[in-house]
């Protein structure tokens, strides 16, 4: 029975009776809805005509229809490239607002709606029916059962973020039932969930698991885009982290569930910046064949041409309202359906360019986010750059946004490769990045802080590797950056001499406490824990194999540093002034006699002009003060805690650093020192004005002992 449906909510809205479809096109001339029996229907088995238009919302009531019934648009229009325009009825359309996506497809000659060998390119249009290739929607029963989930609402200052890939996690390891393992459930399994939890992650942040595409390029490579930054449905989960046969909206919702029930959050990378229809010459599976010009930015001028900010072919055209509406409703639907904690934008600088494709602060799209009562409540996390003109946004976007601070990365990086002139940006990195965040009214946890992502090499090629073997992924190891501000100690690649494999473990051990020492929120590369390497290869997106996926088949080595990671973890929580809201200022605080941070030269006294100065400096200490700390508890008490030493060594050689004088009766308690291989291994009391041998290339922690006695 048809009616004439409602052009609110966009997309199959399934009501008990029957399905509302609604879909946007103000360019069109005419919309077709297809109904297809299965997957492997080769032809739609209905095409209805959907009449009714209201505000170029095309709208259809079915009553007949029930979750489960797969469907896809033709949309009718001129098919004139110069003019921005691509319509095509010849070719089967995703909606833009499907739930659950099957069929996903693959870049075949037919999902093109140019000819592919024409001379003319894209502008002769291409007749042939793609309905046995084209991805399909299918209609949700949006039904689940929460019991009672709750969003764990870790303060930011408090998480600790693990970034990951759903399969990546759990495809390798043993304990996971074989049909879980790369899957949501998998992720959600008790293996997992108790490597989590027990290593001190509070916090998941998941590679793309939104419905993806696999570029023509990686296709014809037999490759496939491992890493999912090329959207297909900003509403539906990758049907390939589905079971057998599963379905991916309720498994993903079990997910969330099980991860929430362990205390643990869930951020998703999302990638809103562009989609996977590239430029004018990729297939047309959705928004092109739609509305090219509202969905996409086009060159003005040139509208045969997208703006291309993201590298990706395309940029989206936030601009329009209807984009922008799509983006949103998108969204809220993770959030309030899926039950997600908040949103790391890929390229988000793409998101807040306006007119002429200008970055601008007050951006539409940063407006809308920060009145919507639900996204304004999630955790927004900006990847603050994307690859046009003024793209690098690096502390400028307003609160109560975070940010990824490639600047703390970098800087780690060179300081303990043994750079000259790093100590002083070290000391603001350490400090939550006041220089980037304080006069924008943003606190330290602004700072997302990490050393390594799945953008570059794991940590453990880091120290392994001078240059990149991206031999894998077919261009001639041409792809990935040459930018890696990495050192392999005199092998490049694993090596049996004991001395270079003593060093990379400890220059490990230095990084990865460099992260959980610092102000801001740190990001452990997942896998980093467990000693994970790719072989050198620093662009891993299209490798779904041994390259990419966890080895839990850990050496003593690897499980000694799993252990590391998990002690650094624990500490950072149990201190307070490792997870402080508000910047240092240098001065007494709170009545104490002590300044609340002060820097340390190897000297046991504070820091001079000409020592921060020194370019060849490469140690210095950090006194922490816990009586030092503004903040106060949910009682309005002011809290405190340990005061902390931490002494930093990047030379070769040994120092002797004099450690600080305190008041009569103390002493520093030493908790971790880097060089040694398991945490804990010397622990002796030391008086302040005494020498410590610092190791080089290490890093130690001390706690205050007021009663001079060992805890």
């Amino acid at each position: 029975m048809k009616q004439s449906g409602k052009p609110y909510p966009l997309g199959a809205t399934w009501d008990g009776c029957g399905v509302n479809f609604a879909l946007y096109s103000e360019n069109a001339t005419r919309v077709e809805l297809c109904l297809f029996e299965s997957i492997h229907s080769r032809r739609e088995t209905r095409r209805i005509d959907v009449v009714n238009k209201t505000h170029h919302v095309w709208h259809f009531y079915l009553r007949d229809i029930r979750p489960g019934c797969l469907y896809g648009y033709r949309v009718h229009g001129p098919y004139d490239p110069e003019r921005g325009l691509r319509f095509n009825p010849f070719k089967v359309l995703l909606d833009p607002y499907a739930r659950w996506v099957v069929r996903s497809g693959n870049a075949n000659d037919f999902m093109f709606s140019y000819r592919l060998l024409a001379p003319g390119q894209d502008l002769a249009q291409d007749k042939r029916n793609n309905a046995s290739y084209a991805p399909l929607a299918v209609v949700v029963d949006p039904a689940f059962t929460w019991g009672n989930d709750r969003p764990p609402r870790i303060p930011m200052n408090e998480s600790i973020f693990y970034e990951t890939h759903v399969k990546s996690i759990s495809a390798l390891h043993p304990q996971v039932p074989p049909e879980y393992r790369g899957k949501f459930c998998g992720l959600a399994s008790e293996p997992i969930l108790k490597h989590l939890t027990r290593l001190g992650i509070t916090t998941v942040e998941l590679l793309p698991i939104h419905q993806h595409f696999t570029e023509r390029h990686l296709y014809e490579k037999k490759l496939t885009n491992f890493w999912g930054y090329s959207t297909l449905s900003f509403f539906a989960p990758d049907q390939r982290f589905a079971t057998a046969a599963g379905n991916p909206v309720l498994e993903f919702k079990r997910m969330v569930r099980a991860l929430h029930s362990a205390g643990i959050e869930v951020i998703l990378d999302v990638v809103y910046n562009h989609t996977a229809e590239g430029n004018h010459l990729g297939p047309t599976l959705s928004l092109r064949g739609i509305d090219n010009p509202v969905y996409y930015t086009l060159r003005p001028g040139q509208p045969r041409y997208y703006e291309d900010f993201t590298g990706c072919g395309n940029s989206l055209n936030i601009n329009h309202p209807r984009t922008l509406q799509l983006v949103m409703d998108s969204l809220r639907y993770w959030v309030t359906e899926m039950h997600v904690d908040g949103f790391r934008f890929d390229l988000a600088s793409t998101l807040i360019r306006e007119n002429a494709g200008k970055i601008n602060p007050h951006a539409a799209f940063l407006k809308a986010v920060h009145q919507d009562p639900v996204l304004s409540a999630v955790k927004l996390i900006a990847e603050p750059w994307d690859l046009g003109p003024d793209g690098y946004q690096v502390g400028r976007f307003p609160a109560p946004w975070s940010e990824w601070n490639d600047r703390f990365r970098d800087n780690a990086r060179r300081f303990w490769k043994g750079d000259e002139g790093q100590i002083s940006e070290l000391a603001s990195r350490l400090t939550g990045s006041s220089d980037l965040y304080l006069n924008s009214g943003r606190k330290p946890q602004t700072s997302i802080n990490f050393i390594t992502s799945h953008d570059g090499f794991t940590l453990q090629d880091l120290v392994s590797y001078n240059g990149k073997h991206n031999e894998a992924n077919g261009e001639q190891n041409r792809d990935g950056t040459d930018n890696n501000l990495s050192f392999n100690y005199g092998v490049d690649g694993p090596t049996p001499k004991s001395k270079i494999r003593a060093l990379r473990l400890r220059q490990r051990r230095n990084l990865m406490a460099t992260l959980l020492l610092a102000q801001g929120v740190p990001l452990i590369c997942g896998g980093d824990e467990l000693g994970r390497t790719q072989s050198g290869n620093n662009n891993a997106y299209c490798q779904d194999n041994e390259i990419s996926w966890y080895n839990w088949k850990l050496s003593p080595e690897q499980a000694r540093f799993m252990e590391f990671t998990r002690t650094l973890i624990r500490l950072r929580l149990s201190q307070r002034v490792f997870t402080r809201r508000t910047f240092f200022k240098g001065a007494p605080v709170n009545n104490s006699k002590s300044k609340d941070i002060a820097w340390i030269s190897c000297t046991g006294r504070e820091m001079t002009t000409a020592e921060w100065n020194t370019p060849f400096a490469r140690c210095l200490g950090m006194r922490l003060n816990g009586e030092g700390i503004e903040d106060l508890d949910e009682q309005g008490r002011i809290i405190s805690g340990d005061t902390i030493l931490v002494l930093i060594n990047a030379h070769h050689e040994t120092i002797p650093f004099i450690l600080p004088a305190q008041q009569r009766g103390t002493r520093w308690e030493p908790i971790l020192d880097t060089f040694e291989p398991t945490p804990g291994s010397e622990r002796q009391i030391a008086r302040g004005g005494r020498a410590y041998p610092l190791e080089g290339h290490s890093l130690a922690i001390f706690r205050l002992d007021a009663g001079g006695k060992k805890r």
